[in-house]
């Protein structure tokens, strides 16, 4: 099992964290096998950081990050929060971390519904948990839409009346409406042109300085997340196969499949000669992953080791970790 080293200190800790979702056949509907989504992941994010989470389509990042805000519940594993676990919550005190623990969706377009007015959208939070009401709702309301770069105009318009980027921005409103410390940000600008790309990210840092938070960035875009985070971790098949500081990370990867990441990100200057490296083949089924190295099928440097032998995640220099048995091969 490939897990990440802990530490005390961390404002939200997961430990090996698994979700396995049942693939059901038959006319009895019986379980066939499991889609191993999350297989074992641990990691930690500390107080106002942010920690990049990368990896391509299908290897389980959004299915992390909703499992860890208990959106979806875990198969095995444990989720600390200021060091308590809080799997066992229910009721009212789950609602009471929900206080604390936020979402920031993907899809501006579907994550907000089209009948409520942006005020019942951004107030809705504060009518859950009864934090507010009447006119003091409707103020602390236009107060989070100011501070998003949002006048009181929008108060009482409807989601379609506002662009995708407009729409992440009410999004965000929602999200900060409880005073949260800890937000998982979905992919928040993938569907958003460049430049207000470039404002939401810029927003998100922010908030992150004025109200101290602590942001788990899920994204494709291997620029995007240099941008905003502090340290990345690099997902693939369900596994966290390499995390390290930003900077290292992108200087010095030691995974092949961070290399192969890296080496996708198309660069501007015509003049720069890039190595590009194909992997090969299709990233494997996570209802029958490989034995091994769940990497092993595409790595270039794959060997029988490598397909019977499932590497740990191991710190190989201060802070970085990777799980790879040829790791700056």
């Amino acid at each position: 099992m490939s897990e990440t080293p802990t530490r005390d200190g961390y404002l939200l800790e997961v430990r090996g964290l698994r979700k396995y979702f049942p693939v059901r056949a038959g006319v009895f509907a019986r379980v066939s096998g499991w889609v191993r989504a999350v297989d074992g992941v641990s990691l930690g994010v500390s107080p106002q950081e942010t920690l990049g989470l990368v990896g391509e389509s299908g290897c389980g990042k959004t299915t992390l990050g909703r499992t860890i805000i208990r959106l979806l519940e875990p198969t095995d594993g444990d989720i600390l929060f200021e060091g308590q676990s809080i799997l066992a919550l229910r009721g009212k005190d789950l609602r009471t971390l929900r206080r604390h623990m936020q979402f920031i969706f993907q899809d501006p377009y579907g994550s907000l519904n089209p009948r409520m007015t942006v005020s019942r959208i951004v107030g809705e939070p504060f009518a859950v948990h009864g934090t507010a009401r009447g006119r003091e709702r409707r103020r602390l309301v236009s107060e989070l839409l100011e501070r998003v770069g949002m006048g009181p105009e929008a108060l009482d318009r409807y989601p379609h009346e506002f662009s995708g980027g407009q729409r992440q921005r009410i999004g965000i409103a929602r999200a900060l409406a409880l005073n949260p410390k800890f937000i998982v940000c979905d992919e928040p600008v993938s569907s958003l042109d460049v430049s207000i790309q470039a404002q939401i990210l810029n927003l998100l840092e922010d908030l992150q300085g004025e109200f101290g938070l602590s942001y788990l960035f899920i994204a494709h875009d291997l620029r995007v997340v240099a941008h905003i985070s502090r340290r990345v971790a690099v997902m693939y098949l369900g596994r966290i196969v390499e995390l390290a500081p930003t900077d290292e990370l992108y200087q010095q990867p030691l995974h092949p499949y961070t290399r192969a990441l890296l080496a996708a990100i198309p660069v501007l200057d015509p003049e720069t000669k890039q190595k590009k490296i194909r992997l090969a083949g299709d990233v494997p089924s996570p209802i029958n992953p490989p034995t091994g190295c769940s990497f092993h099928p595409r790595c270039p440097l794959g060997d029988q080791t490598c397909r019977e032998q499932e590497p740990e995640l191991l710190e190989l220099t201060p802070g970085h970790f990777v799980s790879c048995s040829k790791a700056g091969e």
